[in-house]
């Protein structure tokens, strides 16, 4: 089965692609990582984005296609994959078609902007050990400290919440539209993430039954 997982930044889509990873046994395919993966072996494609990055600019579309479309001739990608982070935009959905690639199946996973700024703006992160807390959902033992190794808690500055919000704006101008475009396709179920990941989980699966 091959699925495209939609939802704003702090939905928890990585999450669950990751869940549906282990119990499919299909790969999951994260724009960031494979590009990363083919900058390191030195790809034709990882080479074209390799130059546009040291230059300081963003890889372009038709440079992240080819390197989805390398991603996803490799043999674990013939049963089935989940796209995470792709596509982006209605202009890289066109070109997913075009390739021929056939998606079965669009998750979209619905969290209020309310409760993602609230989510991700709790998040606080050890400076030493790079462990993860939450003001409210997974508080440390001692305000501040680190349970594992007594570091400092911080906040990121993507789990600012002004940068939360920056980035939700340009996810509902950019990226949103996709729900409608895939909807006519008939291919999009819409899931409302709940507090529980493992009850968003079990919603995701009965998605993927239906």
């Amino acid at each position: 089965m091959n699925i495209i997982l939609l939802g704003a930044p702090g939905a928890g889509k990585g999450t669950q692609a990751e869940k549906i990873c282990e119990i499919l046994k299909i790969p999951t395919i994260s724009t960031g990582n494979i590009i990363r993966a083919a900058l390191k072996n030195g790809t034709e494609m990882g080479l074209k984005a390799k130059s546009f990055m040291d230059a300081g600019k963003l890889v372009p579309d038709e440079v992240v296609i080819g390197i989805i479309q390398e991603r996803l001739s490799e043999s674990d990608c013939k049963n089935g994959f989940i796209l995470d982070g792709f596509p982006r935009t209605i202009p890289q959905a066109e070109a997913l078609d075009a390739m021929g690639v056939e998606i079965n199946k669009v998750i979209d996973i619905e969290v209020s902007d309310e409760d993602i700024v609230k989510r991700m703006s709790g998040r606080r992160v050890c400076e030493k050990c790079g462990a993860s807390y939450h003001l409210e959902y997974k508080k440390p033992a001692k305000e501040g400290v680190c349970n594992l190794c007594t570091g400092t808690l911080v906040q990121r500055k993507d789990d600012h919440p002004d940068t939360v919000l920056s980035r939700l704006k340009v996810y509902h101008e950019e990226t949103e539209p996709l729900k409608d475009y895939y909807e006519k396709q008939g291919k999009l179920t819409i899931v409302e993430g709940q507090h529980d990941i493992a009850d968003t989980t079990a919603k995701v699966l009965k998605a993927l039954e239906d």
